[in-house]
């Protein structure tokens, strides 16, 4: 009883309820690191237990445990045990630690208990029912190797097995009784003299009591080296019951049943009667038995029945070991199979009275459903690579002839665009034909388990299937992989030597056919899992996204297992592709699930063979992506969590681990490999935050093939500014202390990484001259040193401690480089994985490579800084519009730059707080950084040029009306006169005669207007009249001038054809061009093309032939046309203002009404009243309109969606208008004048929204802005009445009073107060002006919108300057518009999202009609040539096009497969008018491909959104 509490007590300790057993994902989340050998309390020691077992590190069977105070220590065991005993026994701790463990923990337990060469349990009694259990699970992932050497003779070979399956003797050790000699420490010496496979007594930490070994059965294997010094030559199993054999009666017999030989240590057989009887009862069953007697001193003596009985009194333990060797190898060596049955682990599960854990139900459900597979897969007995085709038909030929084809389309030759239009439709009938292949039995029964099966079925399930394909492919691959290592051994051996003969070339020939077997002869997990990725991308490209098929929930499946820590593929490296579609939708599943979480990359670099699997599961527990001896090539990606105390040092949440399998020494294969693999490093490289370099051995030879592609990967990133940081693992070193010996290894690395960097810097163009030129490295902190794996000679050597040591330091270098960085989310991962695989395609990695992350982000920062620009300019046409109506109200003569600059302060301010928070606040700030210091300066320039821009305006209304200042006056004084004369009429019999008739409004008109003729007459006496313009005579006259006959001014004229000067692409009527020879061999690789000649927007600049007189004539005539609307409107208004007469007759409506008044005897102050009102009306209408372009400009700016982001919307909207219309004239504009085509389509939206789509809305802000000039007039009138009548002061004063207070809003020209200093009665006058301001301000609200265009400020105009203010360079080539909205973006080369043909702009084929269909995109990575300009006498080739000339030299055009629809579709759509404006034809090599025809109209449209 009070063992069992003991047992129990210990258990609760670790583990509060029994039931809940520690998972494996516990312990594979990213922890704090350790960083002592010992542990505060007990409480710790089961984790630090796991720890350290996961990191390989042997000694953990000893863990000290120190308190930080010797008190509370003693007083947390007075209460925790009874007896004196300081600490918990190792072994109890282990098994403790083992009870308390599901079943995939305890896999991984046993399976590292067995790397540290320790033995592991075999037959287990349940500490609380004991109930004896054989953990057979836990022996599932073990292999051991061994080499066995045929008796007498000296061949030599190896065999590798799984642990369970092994057929190997027996060899039991039992103890009768205590006794003073350890059996433990015997039976090591038989295993591993250096080493405590069996923990015994003399070990450290070792206590009196145990409460968990006792009865526990333990099994270890010792495995041959096929040496001589070995102490047997095959592999035998040896267990060890510990406890006294006497009374754990069932596991005893079990174990002597199951034995070759049985080995009994007792005290002597005279003390014990219960040892007798047992022992005399194994005597008769005649089975080999050895019974070693304690206090006995007799030699070995061997029974009749050929039985062994030894003393071992006063014996030397190494004798006695000795002999027991030489008999266990005669007793063996015995030939007759009844001698020596073999065991075998997994036979164990018929024993009866023995539970095996892989009965529980989910492990069996687990087994079957991964058995039916089995059976499936042997029932025809295929051999493996027959196998892969038959139930893995997609991802076999079909897709590696997929991706050769893919790979073609990025280096096209000849005919481009018909070429890639064929190429397409091949993958296209691959797919096809992959979708009609169908989903095998088998992968139908691996998708239905993944499906199903609760989550630890599941697991049992994918380990069940990797263990029993691992069972099918090992005999096959252990003969293959023999090949291979004997002769890469010889390859290297060669190699060192430097030995460049045929002898070399012949080796690697046949090492390269070796390595294809072992490729065939592979098969694992991994390959189902490429399987469900194909069949995933094939029937998406055939039937697009779907939801409710079988294939469409494959990512979902995929993603729930990379969540659970599974490894995934991200490149296939056996056919060099990564399956992009397949990794987006598995990652877009995984961020469904998870969230959009951040994760920080690791990319792990390491040639094949060299550790670096063994350093990743020793460093975080990660799965082997393939399995030990496979072949498989690839990259993997495996996500680690970050565990809750982690996150507050680290700021992400998974650290993502991408490795490489198949990493190839490079010299072994030439060059194909080279491509290969410095395809694989650059995409890893480019992946990660940090790179850790694997390099193993301290062969300066083999070193230099895994530095030299990553050096060049490095030196890619930088040229694309990516910076990943990175740190060597130097593996395998003799010496890791001896600190001088390594100065001289990081010396010696860092010389040949300055080496490496050199050469790179040919092949990439660079000019760095040394390593840390190109990405930030310290060799004292980036460098680590690795001890050997093993102490000792394998396979019986345990793991070097220091070896764990070492990759806990580089594990913390790790985490501490970590800690400083922001990580990426997984969505921006997914972005990269799409932009490196896309920039790798191409032949030219930098120059393809496309940042989404960086082009998001800063077209991001483009829609912050046209809101920022736009907040700005709309401040500035406020303070503008004030300062214009005080300039006209005569109350400001001078505009100060600091008035502005003071005015505007208080927004410029909020910007530039708004911007700071965006820049230091915002998800992207890492990238942002880089623009942050234009884009301030870029603010700051707008600002100084918006108050420029309004102080030049202001100054020339200024100027204005300085210029107008006489003309004013000398209307004031005509009004003055004017206002004089109404008022003496009111003395005169005139008005006594009217008065009668001052009801009859006809009379009064009749008479008014005979009086104002007389008024005018006699004022203009002295005035010359302004004479108005002949046109027509004017024009004529000057062609005249010119030397041209009448007739042929007027029949141009009649012909008409001149209006169409501009549009009119061909001018070759008007030209005679001399024929230009063919300059170069135009043969059908080279396609030599150049710029049409002729259509350009600057038509005289390239005309190089005598000019038709028609052509002078028509381009005068449309010179005229294009300016006779504004000449005359010029005129109107030039008379307007300076004609006495015209001015006057503008008054005339005003004075009828004060003549009207003064004929009804009306007062002054009524008079007044109406010519104040009169004089406002106009005003007021201005006003409202002003403000109303302002706040509609504004809402358009923010809410319209062609206008509410960057350059690159508005470029779309422009594109999709044009579609829409159909227009070829338009289109034609586009591409020869963006900027024209963009205003018409502003003005022409404006006018949309305006007048038609929110004519409500518009209306609503008219009447808002009518109600604002309301209430102002309002609060002016009582303001001004106010103040005059609390001053005393007089009608001068009111005047002054109320202009000055409507001075920033209206503007009210001076009215003379002489005529008017009879008015006394203010609050009257103020009636009278309310009154009659409440009609204007109703004609006003029901305004016609029309007179929004004749405004002094109009929306389209205000968004054409914001809008428009933005980079128009269009590209040479096809004249594709940079879509940069900062106008400057110096030193950002100009870029376009996606280019067009470059027919679009006249290129063609040079001495032919043939118009150019390639996009300029895909000639940029094409070996075609080109002539920059029509006269080039050289050609110039694509690859090389920034050499061309200044207007080619600022242009970063990216290879991007030419996808976008739109112009495909737009060349189908207007072939004939192409053909008819440029005057060649799509013939010959420029011929439309079909496919193109097949394009409609809205999915044209919809391809713009692809833009971005």
């Amino acid at each position: 009883g009070f063992w069992r509490n003991q047992k129990e007590e210990l258990i609760l300790h670790l583990q509060d309820k029994f039931q809940d057993k520690f998972p494996p994902a516990d312990f594979l989340q990213i922890h704090s690191p350790v960083k002592q050998n010992h542990v505060t309390s007990e409480k710790d020691l089961a984790q630090m237990f796991l720890h350290r077992l996961m990191m390989l590190d042997y000694r953990v069977r000893y863990i000290p445990v120190k308190s930080d105070s010797h008190e509370q220590l003693s007083k947390h065991f007075t209460t925790y045990r009874t007896t004196e005993q300081t600490h918990l026994h190792p072994m109890d701790v282990q098994m403790a630690v083992f009870h308390c463990s599901d079943s995939f923990l305890k896999q991984m337990m046993i399976t590292k208990l067995s790397q540290c060469q320790y033995a592991l349990p075999l037959l287990v009694p349940d500490p609380v029912t004991m109930e004896i259990e054989c953990p057979l699970w836990t022996f599932r992932q073990i292999t051991k190797t061994w080499k066995v050497t045929e008796d007498g003779s000296n061949i030599v070979t190896m065999k590798s097995v799984p642990v369970c399956k092994a057929q190997t003797p027996l060899v039991s050790f039992f103890r009768l009784g205590s006794l003073s000699v350890s059996k433990s420490q015997l039976m090591n010496t038989l295993i591993n003299d250096r080493h405590n496979t069996f923990f015994h007594r003399n070990c450290p930490g070792s206590t009196k009591s145990r409460y968990l070994m006792d009865g526990v059965a333990e099994i270890a294997w010792y495995c041959p080296a096929g040496k001589p010094n070995d102490a047997f030559n095959d592999c035998i199993a040896f267990c060890n019951l510990h406890g006294d054999a006497l009374l754990t009666e069932k596991r005893r017999d079990i174990l002597i049943e199951k034995s070759s030989i049985n080995i009994i240590l007792f005290a002597s057989l005279q003390k014990h009667e219960e040892s007798q009887s047992f022992i005399s009862g194994l005597f008769k069953s005649r089975k080999p038995l050895i019974c070693l007697c304690v206090d006995d001193d007799r030699d070995v003596v061997k029974t009749t029945t050929g039985q062994y009985i030894i003393g071992l009194k006063d014996r030397s333990q190494s004798d006695v070991s000795e002999e027991l060797k030489q008999i266990i190898r005669e007793v063996l060596s015995v030939d007759g199979s009844s001698l020596k049955p073999s065991f075998q682990l997994e036979m164990m599960a018929e024993v009866s009275g023995i539970r095996v854990d892989e009965s529980v139900l989910a492990c069996q459900r687990g087994k079957s459903a991964a058995m039916i597979i089995m059976d499936l897969i042997k029932k025809n007995n295929m051999d493996v690579s027959k196998l892969k085709d038959e139930f893995l038909p997609y991802r076999g030929d079909l897709w590696h002839q997929w991706s050769k084809i893919h790979k073609e389309l990025y280096h096209l030759r000849g005919d481009i665009e018909n070429e890639k239009c064929k190429k397409q439709q091949q993958l296209m009938n691959i797919r096809q034909k992959q979708c009609a292949a169908s989903c095998s039995k088998l992968m139908e029964l691996f998708i239905e388990s993944l499906s199903s099966l609760p989550l630890t079925d599941k697991q049992y399930f994918l380990k069940w299937i990797q263990i029993l394909i691992d069972d099918l492919s090992t005999d096959e691959l252990s003969s293959v992989l023999q090949s291979y290592d004997k002769k890469w051994s010889e390859v290297l051996a060669l190699k060192n030597k430097c030995n460049k003969s045929d002898v070399l070339s012949i080796k690697q020939t046949e090492l390269e056919e070796i390595s294809r077997k072992l490729q065939s002869a592979t098969f694992g997990l991994e390959h189902i899992f490429r399987e469900m990725g194909q069949i995933y991308e094939a029937h998406r490209a055939i039937e697009g996204e779907s939801r409710h098929t079988d294939w469409s929930k494959y990512p979902e499946l995929a993603a729930q297992l990379m969540i659970s820590g599974h490894p995934m593929e991200l490149m296939d490296g056996d056919a060099g592709h990564v399956p992009l579609t397949w990794i987006s939708s598995l990652l877009e599943e995984v961020i469904k699930k998870l969230g959009d979480q951040t994760v920080f990359v690791l990319s792990v670099l390491g040639v094949q063979s060299s550790g670096k699997s063994t350093m990743l599961n020793t460093m975080f527990g990660l799965q082997f992506a393939v399995s030990a001896g496979r072949c498989t090539k690839g990259v993997f990606m495996q996500m680690l969590k970050v565990s809750e105390e982690m996150k507050k040092d680290l700021k992400f949440d998974y650290l993502l681990v991408v490795d490489t399998e198949g990493l190839r020494a490079l010299e072994l294969e030439g060059n194909t490999t080279h491509h290969h693999d410095n395809e694989l490093a650059t995409f890893v490289v480019g992946l990660g935050n940090l790179t850790l370099i694997n390099i193993f051995g301290e062969n300066p030879s083999e070193m230099q093939d895994i530095l030299q592609i990553v050096v060049q990967a490095f030196m890619r990133m930088k040229k694309v500014n990516l910076s990943p940081s990175c740190v060597f693992v130097h593996q395998n070193v003799t010496d890791v202390a001896a600190a001088e010996k390594n100065m001289e290894g990081k010396r010696r690395l860092l010389e040949k990484l300055d080496q490496m960097t050199k050469l790179a810097a040919e092949e990439e163009f660079s000019s760095a001259e040394c390593f840390s030129d190109i990405i930030e490295f310290d060799v004292q902190k980036d460098v680590k040193y690795c001890a050997q794996l093993w102490e000792g000679s394998p396979p019986m050597a345990p793991p070097n401690p220091g070896y764990s040591e070492s990759i806990q330091e580089v594990k913390n270098t790790i985490l501490s480089k970590a800690s400083k960085s922001a990580g990426i989310t997984l969505t921006q991962f997914k972005n990269k994985v799409q932009d490196l695989w896309s920039a790798l395609l191409n032949e030219n990695f930098v120059f393809s490579f496309k940042n989404t992350l960086e082009i998001a982000a800063y077209r991001k920062l483009e829609s912050q800084y046209a809101n920022w620009t736009w907040a700005l300019r709309s401040n500035m046409l406020t303070i503008e519009n004030q300062l214009h109506n005080r300039i006209e109200n005569g109350n400001l003569d001078k505009v100060e730059a600091n008035y502005l600059k003071k005015e505007s302060h208080e927004t410029h301010e909020t910007i530039q707080t708004e911007m700071t928070t965006y820049f230091e606040e915002d998800k992207d700030k890492e990238i942002l950084a880089q623009w942050r210091g234009r884009f301030e300066t870029k603010i700051k320039d707008f600002c100084d040029e918006q108050e420029s821009i309004v102080k030049r305006k202001l100054d020339e209304v200024i100027q204005q009306k300085k210029a107008r200042e006489k003309l004013d006056d000398e209307k004031k004084e005509f009004e003055d006169k004017l206002l004089q004369k109404s008022k003496e009429l009111k003395s005169k019999e005139l008005a006594q005669q009217l008065k009668d008739k001052a009801n009859d409004e006809e009379e009064l008109n009749q008479q008014f207007s005979s009086v104002w003729s007389d008024w005018v007459t006699e004022l203009t006496a002295d005035t010359k009249p302004v004479e108005d313009i002949n046109l027509k005579e004017d024009q004529f006259i000057i062609l005249k001038e010119l030397g041209f006959e009448e007739t042929l001014i007027n029949e141009r004229k009649q012909n008409g054809r001149y209006k169409d000067m501009s549009r009119l692409g061909d001018y070759t009527d008007y030209v005679i061009l001399p024929k230009k020879g063919n300059l170069s061999d135009t043969s059908e690789s080279t396609q030599d093309i150049e710029e049409d000649n002729n259509h350009t927007s600057r038509p005289e600049e390239h005309v190089s032939g005598p000019v038709a007189k028609n052509f002078t004539v028509d381009l005068i005539l449309y010179v005229f046309d294009r300016a006779e609307s504004w000449l005359l409107d010029s005129q109107k208004k030039f008379k307007m203002n300076t004609d006495a007469l015209t001015y006057l007759e503008s008054k005339k409506t005003q004075f009828y009404t004060v003549f009207r008044s003064f004929c009804k005897e009306s007062s002054s102050a009524v008079v007044l009243a109406e010519l104040i009102c009169e004089k406002l009306k106009a005003s007021i209408v201005e006003a409202v309109c002003n403000k109303t372009a302002i706040g509609l400009a504004g809402e358009m700016r923010c809410n319209f969606p062609a206008f509410n982001g960057n350059r690159l919307n508005l470029e779309k909207h422009v594109l999709k208008s044009l579609a829409e219309n159909e227009n070829f004239n338009d289109f034609i504009t586009y591409i020869r004048n963006p900027r024209r085509q963009t205003k018409a389509f502003i003005k022409a939206e404006v006018e949309k929204y305006i007048f038609i789509d929110h004519r409500d809305k518009t209306v609503n802000i008219l009447k808002k802005n009518v109600d604002d000039v309301n209430s102002l007039m309002s609060q002016a009138l009582s303001t001004a009445t106010q103040n005059v009548q609390s001053q005393g002061g007089d009608i001068k004063m009111w005047l002054k009073e109320f202009s000055s207070l409507l001075k920033d809003e209206l503007t009210l020209h001076t009215i003379s107060s002489q005529n008017f200093s009879d008015i006394n009665d203010f609050e009257f006058l103020k009636e009278e002006i309310k009154k009659r301001l409440n009609s204007i301000i109703e004609q006003t609200s029901s305004l016609s919108l029309g007179k929004l265009k004749e405004s002094r400020l109009k929306p389209d105009e205000i968004l054409i300057d914001q809008l428009c203010k933005c980079c128009w360079v269009t590209c040479p080539f096809c004249a594709a518009v940079c879509t940069n909205t900062i106008e400057g973006h110096s030193p950002d080369d100009h870029s376009v999202p996606f280019h067009r043909l470059s027919g679009i702009k006249g290129w063609h084929k040079r001495g032919t009609v043939e118009f150019s269909v390639n996009f300029c995109t895909t000639n940029v990575a094409s070996d075609g040539r080109f002539y920059p300009h029509h006269n080039s006498e050289k050609s110039v080739p694509y690859k090389l096009y920034r050499t061309a000339g200044p207007e080619y030299a600022n242009w970063r055009i990216i290879p991007d497969e030419s996808k976008l629809a739109y112009w495909k579709w737009f060349v189908c759509r207007f072939q004939n008018q192409l053909e008819g404006y440029y005057k060649y034809k799509f013939q010959g090599r420029g011929e439309i491909p079909s496919e193109w025809k097949k394009i409609p109209k809205d999915e044209a449209i919809k391809s713009l959104d692809e833009m971005c």
